[in-house]
C-alpha cells in the first residue's frame, strides 16, 4: 500500500503541474484547451484516488486525526501530495530506527 500512495502522490502532482500548464496555455497564452481538456479529466481521477489513498493508508497505519486532516488537505495545493508522502515516510522510518536499537541493546544481538 506503501509503494500505491507514493505512486498516486507523486502522479497527483505531476497531473496538477500538468493542468497548471494547459490553463496558462489556455488563459494567459489563449493558444487553445486542449491541456485542460486532457489533464483535468486526469488531474480529477488522480485527485480522487490520492483521497482515497490516504483514508486507507491512515487506517491501515494508524495515523492520528491530524496527519490524515492534514494529508486530505495536501491534495489541494499544487505539489503538496509530494511533500506530504515523503513526510510521512521519514516519520515512519524515524519510528522504525528507536525500535531497531532498543532490539538490539535488549537483546545484545541483531535480528
Amino acid at each position: 500500500m506503501l509503494r500505491l500512495f507514493r505512486a498516486v502522490a507523486i502522479a497527483e502532482a505531476c497531473s496538477w503541474v500538468g493542468l497548471l500548464a494547459g490553463m496558462y496555455v489556455k488563459y494567459i497564452a489563449q493558444a487553445g484547451e486542449l491541456g485542460v481538456k486532457i489533464f483535468g479529466p486526469v488531474h480529477g481521477g488522480l485527485f480522487v484516488l490520492y483521497l482515497a489513498a490516504v483514508l486507507l493508508l491512515a487506517r491501515q497505519e494508524g495515523w492520528s486525526r491530524a496527519a490524515t486532516v492534514l494529508g486530505l488537505a495536501c491534495s489541494v495545493p499544487p505539489l503538496a501530495t509530494v511533500w506530504f508522502e515523503r513526510r510521512q515516510q521519514r516519520r515512519r522510518s524515524d519510528a522504525g530506527e528507536p525500535q531497531a536499537a532498543t532490539s538490539v541493546a535488549a537483546t545484545g544481538s541483531r535480528r
